[in-house]
């Protein structure tokens, strides 16, 4: 026997795989048909034995899954023994259209070993076409069975289905721990996990995809029998974290129930018992996962005869069903949408400032399904999000560590609040006009810098951005242990508005907010943590040095921590939800402490007139990654790859376009595992599993940041090309580049139309650069230059002026940004000079300094060059002239630079 993906037989790299494991079962159905064309078309015996070989790799996958089942795999090998190619083809190609569309979750005759007319390639999908069907899962059985007795499971299983239920299910049966972890990593249909006791503890293989895992997750199913039923329920929380698991024992399960650890699995059966209470604990189980508290009483308020006389017109529709003039509307979203609008709080409904009924339980499922404590629905953005956060935590005078290039709305969070910002500097990336993360190095000497002006104290927060709009991703949980050792409690806002998907990726997973958080926690309770700590202490001695501290990698004490982060999600961004759906996520020790003026923050910001549809989608949102996301997250990853290798390997768009590397997107230093691109075939396992576990910055392979300077084309006008002839949308440009996105809603489709479009591009500028001469060829050339190699230096930070410090001889950064932001209102206080005018470069160099009245936000990039109270120096100037963007935020090209007078 052997595993699924051993690194010899794999066709892209081991890290590749690793993140889209489930990808892997359609690459090796295509093999298996592209072989099955060919035999068909030469009958060829070379052709017919790798046709065997490759059948004898993909029943070392298909064993995992419920379809197509023994039936129809045996029927499959039944052609090929009787040598008929042309109806091996016919099923092979069934089976494999029917998988890739999820034929079988929907339709019984897909489970059929009769021919039949296979469905139409382009029929349209559920959604789309609005069929009603009955949700379909698998369950794993991990069994200590003989496999000759699997079957008689199987049919076990399905004899206790009714028709009744709520949900179909179809059993997948595996005999030993390292079998049962690759199930739940390859098979997203995977919804609920059984482990009868005995089952063996090891599967008798190396299985080099556990590998990469077990090195990065800490899964370790091995050991003595006794307590390896817990140790496998552990390691599969650790993967996927939303999965039922139930215990059949035959052992005394009143006191094996009263164990601390045992409150991991679900329920706990003896083994004799009937098995329908079986069946029907995992049918409630994927029940509750299903029930979307809000949507459901939105559903049931849209059906209920009602009349109206609050201050909402358009709810229930009448007044645009019944229009001369509006009924079009109506038409065109139909009547649910204004049945399902009310402004009111009761009748089944709820309030999103005060929930107390069904939101309240909504949120406390997403609460569950992140893996945090609290969950707080938010209707207007994520921008909204983050102030909440930062208005309820920070006081006027509290300092709060932010990266420059955050979200605007941490900048204004700021204002709101009245603390003062300490700027720290992400590694710049000049050649694509664009900023990575914070170094934990500038972090740290941030912290005790302050620490030695004797200004810790007033540190409240560490306010970052994970993953970036570029898609830089922290070592999450490195970057709070080291503050954590300078500070001990330190509160951690992550603004995580692009990578709220990644919870529902195993391995990236350990990069958000809160799978650092539950790490975190594990690891200081154990007593290791205190041994490291004191360990620590003995070397560093009684006063290390800062550049000691600088370069050592630190480790918190335990019994000091005050575990407190917050995490923001877009949900909207990466999951199902309506645009402007948004969520904080809270893991906060001292919650209870905070937890009144949090809500004065929600108060605050959150709208009285919240919108109902938007509340329903974050719960549905929530509803469909628990019970697909795995699979969804692993396709968009698989999606990006692909991507990647398709544009990179191309031998006409690679010579104007390239997806850029994680070499090229992230310096050397803060890769030290050398991982260079995802998609390298020569990578290592040891390279793969360093890079995941300890690299201090990783690029969300989601995020595809394409070069257009080769081609001629700026961001923004190739942004607009892509728009308005070819219907393709993205939102992020910089100077020389566009950035493409794949999520859960991506297809093969979107890769084919995207990589048809470059190649469209690419040969019409082959053919113009041809056609047209020395002059074009010289002006093309000349258009490239521009873009990629004649770039502005990207300006940091300077400093604020010193009427908004608190020390004006400090060395330290922060400054009062909300009374600059106050004192701009003033207008005899402000001037303006223009940006191309002789007295600008004159102050620049004699005085007096030029100091900014207010924000100003290029995009592109899209980061704050100017803020209130910022010194303007040579460097952002010599920046916003070289600028050629048409939307710079604070920025009147008719009136200049407002700056404002000195006193």
């Amino acid at each position: 026997m052997t595993y699924p993906v051993p690194p010899q037989q794999m066709s892209h790299s081991l890290i590749s795989a690793a993140l889209a494991t489930p990808a892997l079962r359609a690459d090796r159905w295509l093999s298996v048909l592209s072989l099955a064309r060919k035999w068909a078309e030469t009958n060829k015996a070379e052709t017919r034995g790798a046709l065997v070989q490759a059948l004898v790799d993909l029943k070392e996958v298909e064993r995992f899954f419920g379809y197509p089942g023994p039936v129809l795999l045996d029927r499959l090998n039944g052609w090929l023994d009787n040598d008929d190619a042309k109806a091996f083809l016919r099923l092979a190609q069934r089976i494999s259209t029917t998988i890739i569309s999820k034929k079988y979750h929907r339709d019984v005759t897909a489970w059929s070993a009769e021919e039949q007319e296979d469905e139409p390639l382009n029929r349209l999908p559920q959604a789309i076409t609005h069929l009603k069907t009955t949700p379909y899962f698998e369950v794993l059985s991990v069994v200590p069975h003989a496999p000759t007795r699997w079957r008689l499971i199987q049919e076990e299983v399905a004899g206790v289905r009714r028709p009744e239920d709520d949900f179909v299910c179809q059993a997948v049966i595996v005999g030993n721990a390292p079998d049962a972890l690759t199930a739940i990593l390859l098979n997203p249909d995977i919804g609920a996990v059984v482990l009868y006791e005995g089952f063996a503890s090891d599967g008798g293989k190396a299985n080099p995809l556990l590998d990469v895992f077990s090195s990065i997750i800490d899964i370790s199913p091995t050991g003595d029998d006794e307590d390896l039923v817990i140790r496998l329920a552990q390691a599969i929380r650790k993967i996927r974290p939303e999965l039922d698991i139930y215990l059949l024992s035959d052992r005394n399960i009143e006191s094996l129930a009263g164990r601390p650890e045992i409150r991991i699995i679900n329920r706990i059966f003896y083994q004799m018992e009937e098995p329908l209470e079986l069946h029907l604990s995992i049918l409630e189980g994927i029940r509750k996962r299903y029930r979307t508290p809000f949507f459901d009483n939105l559903k049931r308020y849209a059906q209920r005869p009602i009349a109206t006389f609050h201050a909402l017109p358009i709810a229930r529709g009448k007044s645009v069903f019944t229009s001369n003039w509006i009924s079009d509307m109506g038409e065109f979203y139909g009547p649910n949408l204004f049945l399902a609008e009310s402004s009111a709080t009761t009748g089944g409904l709820d309030s999103l400032l005060e929930p107390t009924g069904n939101i309240k339980d909504a949120q406390d499922m997403a609460a569950r399904a992140f893996g945090a404590d609290h969950a707080f629905f938010v209707t207007n953005g994520t921008s909204t999000s983050n102030k909440m956060v930062l208005q309820a935590l920070l006081a006027p005078g509290d300092i709060v560590i932010l990266d420059r290039n955050c979200h605007k709305s941490h900048h204004y969070g700021c204002v709101l609040a009245g603390a003062q910002p300490y700027y720290v500097e992400a590694f710049p990336l000049v050649e694509y006009s664009m900023y990575g993360g914070v170094p934990l190095h500038t972090i740290k000497q941030a912290l005790l810098k302050l620490k030695a002006q004797g200004e810790l104290h007033r540190v409240k927060m560490l306010d970052l951005t994970n993953c970036t709009f570029d898609g830089h991703v922290y070592d999450t949980r490195r970057v709070m242990e080291e503050c954590l050792a300078i500070k001990p409690d330190l509160v951690f806002l992550w603004d995580e508005a692009w990578f709220g998907f990644a919870h529902w990726s195993p391995l990236l997973r350990q990069r958000t907010a809160m799978g650092a958080a539950a790490a975190l926690t594990e690891e200081l309770a154990r007593p290791e943590a205190l041994a490291a700590w004191d360990a620590q202490r003995k070397a560093l001695g009684d006063a290390p040095s800062d550049e000691l501290l600088l370069e050592t990698r630190l480790v918190p004490d335990p019994r000091a921590v005050r575990l407190r982060i917050y995490q923001t999600n877009s949900v909207h961004k990466s999951m199902s939800a309506l645009r402007q759906g948004s969520i904080v996520l809270v893991r906060d020790v001292d919650f209870e402490h905070v937890e009144s003026q949090f809500h004065e923050a929600v108060f605050t910001h959150a709208s009285t007139s919240p919108n109902q549809q938007i509340i329903a989608s974050l719960d549905v949102a929530r509803r469909q990654m628990q019970l697909e996301g795995y699979g969804l997250v692993a396709n968009a990853l698989q999606i990006s790859l692909e991507i990647r290798r398709q544009v990179n390997n191309h031998p006409i768009i690679s010579k104007y376009f390239k997806v850029l590397s994680s070499a090229e997107m992230i310096p050397e230093a803060f890769r030290t595992s050398g991982l260079k691109d995802y998609n390298d075939q020569d990578i290592s396992w040891a390279k793969a599993i360093q890079s995941i576990r300890d690299d201090e910055f990783l690029l969300d392979p989601t995020r595809m940041t394409l070069s257009c300077g080769h081609a001629g084309f700026d961001g923004t006008s190739f942004k607009n090309i892509l728009a308005e002839k070819f219907n393709i949308q993205l939102n992020k440009t910089s100077r020389n580049s566009i950035l493409l996105q794949s999520n859960i809603n991506n297809t093969r489709s979107d890769i084919a139309l995207l990589i048809r479009v470059l190649v469209d591009i690419a040969m019409d500028l082959e053919t113009k650069i041809a056609e047209n001469g020395d002059g074009y060829r010289t002006a093309f050339q000349h258009q490239v230059r521009e873009l990629v190699d004649d770039l502005p230096d990207l300006p940091n930070f300077s400093r604020f002026d010193d009427r908004y410090r608190d020390d004006a001889t400090s060395d330290t950064l922060h400054g009062d940004i909300r009374r600059a932001f106050y004192d701009a209102y003033n207008e005899a206080e402000c001037e303006y000079l223009s940006l191309d005018s002789a007295e600008l470069d004159r102050r620049l160099q004699s005085g007096p300094t030029l100091v900014s009245a207010n924000f100003v936000i290029p995009y592109p990039p899209g980061f704050p060059i100017m803020v209130p109270g910022q010194v303007i120096t040579q460097e952002i100037v010599d920046f916003m002239r070289k600028l050629d963007v048409k939307e710079i935020h604070g920025f009147n090209r008719s009136l200049g630079l407002k700056l404002l007078r000195r006193q």
